[in-house]
């Protein structure tokens, strides 16, 4: 594959880092300089920046019946007095890495505690980067088997404020619900988009 990227991690000066605050997430305001498509450096750039670490994302898929298994769980950011949509959201399994652990395990682990389910098979799709513009968020997408059969019910860890209500679908109707915008967020869009187009693959070499 052709590589048209011009520049890398050493094109960025770092300035100054300072952290602003820190709590569920940190916040730092960074002063950088960065080469120029056209020569030279840039002047001075300020930015704030929301570090959020790591999080794995498990699109649970049952081959031999062709379901998805997602997850619906209220959230604060799309709380929106103006708006008619729920913020409950209908999701991809997902977890925050913590320090010690690595992505697959908190595949694994995030499949247990939000849905009930084990995984038969986990695979790795790809690692991507979520709204790099205010912040630091970098995502593990994994695609698993599972059995559909044996995930429903109301989950989650209760010290966590966790309330987590566990959806199967057959897969064209959650394809169609991210058509229809109702399924409304980045991840699990990018990750049934993902099935849609690899789900014979799976298919194929699962059953």
């Amino acid at each position: 594959m052709q590589d048209i990227t011009q520049f890398n991690q050493k094109d960025i000066e770092i300035l100054d880092e300072t952290l602003l605050y820190n709590g569920f997430f940190k916040m730092k305001k960074i002063r950088f300089r960065h080469k120029l498509f056209n020569g030279g450096m840039s002047g001075e750039v300020s930015r704030e920046l929301l570090e959020r670490g790591e999080a794995a994302a498990v699109i649970a898929y049952d081959p031999a019946a062709d379901k998805v298994i997602l997850v619906e769980q209220v959230r604060i950011g799309a709380y929106d007095p103006a708006s008619e949509q729920s913020p409950w959201l209908l999701e991809l399994i997902a977890g925050m890495v913590e320090a010690g652990e690595t992505p697959r395990a908190v595949a694994i682990r995030e499949s247990r505690e939000e849905a009930g389910i084990r995984l038969s098979r986990l695979e790795p799709v790809f690692s991507i980067w979520d709204s790099p513009g205010g912040s630091r968020e970098r995502i593990h997408l994994f695609v698993a088997q599972v059995d559909s059969g044996t995930a429903g019910g109301i989950h989650g860890l209760a010290g966590e404020h966790e309330d987590i209500k566990v959806h199967v679908l057959e897969r064209r109707t959650a394809y169609h619900w991210l058509c229809t915008g109702k399924i409304n967020n980045a991840v699990t869009l990018i990750g049934l988009q993902w099935l849609q187009l690899n789900y014979l693959d799976l298919q194929a070499r699962w059953c």
